[in-house]
């Protein structure tokens, strides 16, 4: 699977210029024929399910959009309508997650993979369908390229005597959105690897956001092993899975 940067770095090596819906199609094209091929084919029954997913992440943005503009609305009847807007727009956001996760278990391999991801504490439904569909090659690369792809791995910023700082760039943002979004509630509750991860980073003086992408990092890097390996996430009791499954399609 080709990344726009690497189509961007092959015309610009070409030193094209030149840009519209024909052109585009042979550069992507000629890239492609010089890029050795990925381990992992595209999966067609990926695409219908991709297109839900996508279409729940901008539901889940005009949640986020609705529930702004409720802060500064005063008026008690426009107040009640937004209200109703949002919780619309939360119903169709967990039908149309469980029609995915049907899609999903309708497959055995994909069932057994989404099984094996939902093993990790801290990983809920909706991060391991994203993980599942924005991350097909999950299982089939190794931690650095998982990390890579989700745009997580801190890259060197050194030249000479300087030392720059480690910062990440690139990958499938969307997948990185909803990695990071699952860190956050896995490293203060559920997770205690990533519990212990946040603290020693905080204790060594980094800040709150560099060890949270951190913790991105090592839960998706938990769910590519546990993959990898086709044995499910042991090291939890059975009655802290139950009371974090039971929040629902929260992370």
């Amino acid at each position: 699977m080709l990344q726009p940067l690497q189509v961007k770095a092959y015309a610009r090596l070409h030193l094209r210029r030149a840009k519209n819906d024909h052109i585009d199609a042979i550069l992507i094209a000629a890239c492609a024929s010089t890029i050795e091929p990925g381990n992992v084919e595209p999966d067609p029954r990926l695409d219908a399910l991709l297109d839900q997913l996508t279409f729940v992440e901008q539901t889940e943005a005009d949640i986020a959009r609705f529930k702004t503009r409720l802060e500064h609305i005063s008026d008690a009847r426009l107040h009640r309508r937004v209200t109703a807007d949002i919780t619309r727009l939360e119903r169709r956001r967990t039908a149309e997650l469980q029609r995915i996760e049907a899609g999903l278990r309708s497959q055995a391999d994909l069932a057994s993979r989404f099984d094996l991801v939902l093993s990790v504490p801290g990983i809920a439904e909706r991060t391991a369908i994203a993980l599942i569909l924005r991350l097909p090659e999950i299982g089939k690369v190794s931690r650095e390229q998982a990390a890579a792809m989700a745009g997580l791995a801190p890259f060197d910023s050194d030249s000479g005597k300087h030392n720059g700082d480690r910062h990440i760039a690139g990958g499938r943002a969307r997948l990185r959105r909803s990695l990071y979004a699952a860190a956050l509630p896995a490293a203060f509750r559920w997770n205690p690897a990533l519990k212990a991860l946040y603290a020693r980073l905080i204790a060594r003086g980094k800040c709150h956001k560099s060890a949270l992408v951190a913790c991105a990092r090592k839960l998706l890097i938990f769910a590519n092993t546990v993959v990898q390996r086709g044995t499910p996430w042991t090291d939890r009791t059975a009655s802290a899975r139950a009371a974090w499954q039971g929040q629902g399609f929260v992370t």
